[in-house]
């Protein structure tokens, strides 16, 4: 069986709009129309690849590893004319051709370095070469300005240097020819501007005949005229024809260029297909984005499990006007699948069915959908719609004729693989026989194991949903009080059409409405009445259901952030215990080793250093023993403790032989500093403005006087005189 969505289902379920809103995120031309042209994508391989695609650029909004930029030029004209044998392009359109090669590469780069975060962009990137070659080619030729290198061919690089010189002999000669005519008064008050590209000589007319040279042209009121001086012009033609060399020249540069990078043309049209792709990709992320749309998960088993869903096009409306948007959940599977949903007009009935049909085909085109993120959702080869007034006044159909001609269609595609969507299921002829045809249909379609949902008002239809074991009624919410629309969706029963109480809301009066139920079927009335009551009952019990459920979550998240916190002081606790008794531990050790240091930097006696430090190590050793102690049972963990004890003990010489060495090396280390200190305070001229302070003394001041041996301290507030030996350096002046 053929695999279709029709146009005509695309269009009852306004997906063009979904695709217009998507492609206002394109940055490039191309990528809009790439999107404008979106189907459903039937093979799953390929499907499964974009959504996949999609979803990995949505994650790169949240983590460091942004995707590179793919900005890019509408390069395709100039690729068809590189195609074309013996051809050129301009400057521009070569640069703009390497931006695009550099763009790319910088893609191929981006996705191998980070293949893990992005296993479906690496292998995209993978189909297409890596090669600098076309960039090289192109910036060995061109400079960023647009301008061919002047080292582009030995030729460019010769005429360039004679235009130069012309140039250069052009302005000389003006120059001359200006000087000249100043003198002589030839000239108007502005001397000289310029016509065609040219300096030209601003002469008063009445001297026009005295200037030798060209004429080329004059002012509005005819005072002024300009001429081109004749020592220029010999100059003149000798720039112009080197500038059409110039041309020529570069002509052929770019030609050759071309030759070069022409068999690169195929490779240039996967690049724009790549950046075109990326650009599709990347607003679909950002569309996906702004409305917290998800992947949700693509079962092989049949079913559609849609939580908390959105109409994406009613969202983006209502957020425009600051509109809260009611979401739906609703689940089709082999136990519900078929669901009559009923109820009063105005109630959202059509929306919610559009919801459903228009995220199930944006995940079969490739795009993400606005539902949590535990939806699930399963790829139908066709879906089938019949929404909307559908009257051809052009083809001469009746609404019902057309809706006859559209079931005939349904009945010959649908299978067990079909999801199809029919809003007013029945209507456009007699009730009772429409009512009729209608459940022959339903039955057909519960038969052919189709997946569905309908809306619709005929009572023998809610029925017969009742009847058939995997057919659901389901209605919207209304305010039973004020009959104002919920737009909820509650699934297990059919819902009333408030018929009668909507007409009396909408100011019908009574006596005409008490007229019209005398001339309905009594039974029909009683049946309307009992589901209005139990919808009503339904309602009061949600509410209260849905408020205790409420207080239930809000208390057990309570009680777990509760547990959570007191958890975590715990654990602080613990944590602050432990690392007080370290640290205590630690001062106490330093406080003895720097007891045993200052003894013995005071006495010098090594003798009494060493005894001491082993009676402390001793104690230590009984302390840590009883502590810890060991448990020997057997001769050889006896022997192995006196083995243990012994490399301790060798230990213990060790530290105390290095502590022993260090305390020298530190002694020397102070002597040495001290020596070369004083030396340095011996040898220092103190000068003025150093500050210093006296010895002893915290007070810092600077030098204002040196008289030999004596100096003067500024204190600022005060002054004082002192020797210079009883002074030490601190800063000196500047």
């Amino acid at each position: 069986m053929n695999k279709n969505i029709s146009e005509k289902s695309l269009q009852d379920l306004e997906f063009s709009t979904v695709l217009q809103h998507i492609s206002e995120y394109c940055i490039s031309g191309l990528g809009k129309e790439k999107i404008l042209e979106t189907k459903p994508l039937f093979d799953k391989k390929e499907l499964f690849k974009e959504l996949h695609l999609v979803d990995e650029y949505v994650a790169s909004f949240q983590n460091d590893n942004r995707i590179p930029n793919h900005g890019f030029d509408n390069i395709t004209e100039s690729v068809k004319r590189l195609a074309i044998e013996n051809s050129f392009i301009e400057t521009d359109a070569f640069l703009k051709i390497a931006a695009t090669s550099l763009t790319v590469n910088e893609h191929i780069k981006f996705f191998k370095k980070f293949e893990i975060l992005f296993p479906t962009f690496f292998k995209l990137t993978q189909k297409i070469e890596f090669t600098t070659y076309i960039d090289d080619e192109i910036k060995k030729i061109i400079d960023r300005s647009g301008e061919v290198k002047s080292n582009a061919s030995s030729s460019l690089k010769q005429i360039r240097r004679g235009i130069n010189t012309v140039r250069s002999k052009i302005g000389a000669s003006f120059s001359s020819a200006l000087s000249k005519a100043v003198a002589a008064g030839y000239l108007d008050d502005i001397k000289e501007t310029i016509v065609d590209n040219q300096r030209v000589l601003a002469v008063s007319a009445m001297h026009r005949r005295k200037v030798s040279g060209s004429l080329l042209g004059s002012s509005k009121s005819g005072g002024i005229v300009y001429i081109a001086p004749q020592a220029t012009l010999a100059y003149s033609r000798e720039y112009q024809n080197l500038v059409y060399e110039e041309k020529q020249e570069v002509i052929k540069i770019l030609r050759a260029l071309a030759d070069t990078i022409r068999p690169l043309v195929s490779l240039l049209e996967d690049y724009i297909t790549f950046l075109t792709h990326i650009d599709s990709i990347s607003a679909k992320a950002k569309y996906a984005k702004d409305m917290d749309a998800v992947l949700p998960k693509i079962t092989k088993e049949k079913k559609i499990y849609f939580k908390d869903a959105y109409h994406p096009v009613l969202w983006k409306k209502n957020k425009a006007q600051n509109i809260n948007t009611i979401s739906q959940t609703i689940k089709l599977d082999t136990n519900q699948q078929i669901i009559v949903i009923s109820g009063p007009n105005a109630g959202g009935k059509s929306i919610t069915l559009k919801t459903i049909g228009l995220l199930q085909v944006m995940v079969q085109s490739g795009i993400l959908i606005p539902v949590n993120e535990r939806s699930e959702t399963y790829i139908f080869d066709t879906i089938l719609t019949d929404i909307g007034d559908n009257q051809s006044i052009e083809n001469q159909l009746s609404t019902y004729s057309y809706r006859l001609k559209n079931m005939r269609y349904f009945l010959r595609k649908c299978n067990e693989n079909t999801l199809f969507l029919i809003d007013e299921f029945g209507t456009g002829s007699d009730p009772e026989l429409g009512g009729a045809l209608a459940e022959i249909f339903l039955e057909e379609f519960y038969h052919k194991k189709a997946f569905g949902i309908i809306t619709t008002h005929y009572s023998n239809l809610k029925v017969l949903a009742n009847e058939l074991d995997n057919v659901t009624n389901a209605n919207m919410q209304f305010n039973e009080k004020t009959l104002e629309p919920l737009y909820k969706l509650f699934i297990g029963q059919a819902g009333s059409s408030f018929t009668f109480e909507v007409a009396q809301k909408n100011g019908i009066p009574f006596s005409l409405i008490n007229k019209a139920k005398k001339r309905v079927e009594t039974e029909k009335v009683r049946l309307d009445k009992t589901i209005s009551k139990l919808q009503k009952e339904r309602n009061r019990l949600q509410k209260n259901s849905d408020s205790l459920e409420h207080q239930k979550v809000k208390g057990q998240e309570h009680l777990e952030s509760l547990q959570e916190k007191e958890l975590r002081i715990q654990e602080k606790l613990s944590g602050f215990q432990e690392l007080y008794d370290k640290n205590q531990k630690m001062l106490s050790l330093g406080r003895k080793v720097n007891e045993l240091l200052n003894k013995y930097f005071q006495t010098n006696n090594k003798k009494q250093l060493n005894q001491s430090f082993n009676k402390w190590v001793a104690d230590e050793k009984v302390k840590h023993a009883k502590k810890n102690p060991l448990k020997l049972k057997t001769k050889s963990e006896k022997q192995k403790a006196k083995v243990v004890q012994k490399q301790l003990q060798e230990v213990i010489q060790k530290v105390e032989k290095e502590v022993l060495k260090k305390v020298v090396e530190v002694r020397k280390e102070k002597e040495v500093k001290a020596a070369k200190i004083a030396k340095e305070k011996s040898e220092y001229v103190y000068k003025l403005n150093d500050r210093v302070k006296i010895i002893g003394s915290n007070s810092v001041g600077t030098i204002d006087k040196i008289e030999k041996k004596s100096v003067t301290i500024n204190y600022g507030v005060f002054t004082t005189k002192t020797n210079v030996n009883k002074i030490e350096l601190v800063e000196k002046g500047k």
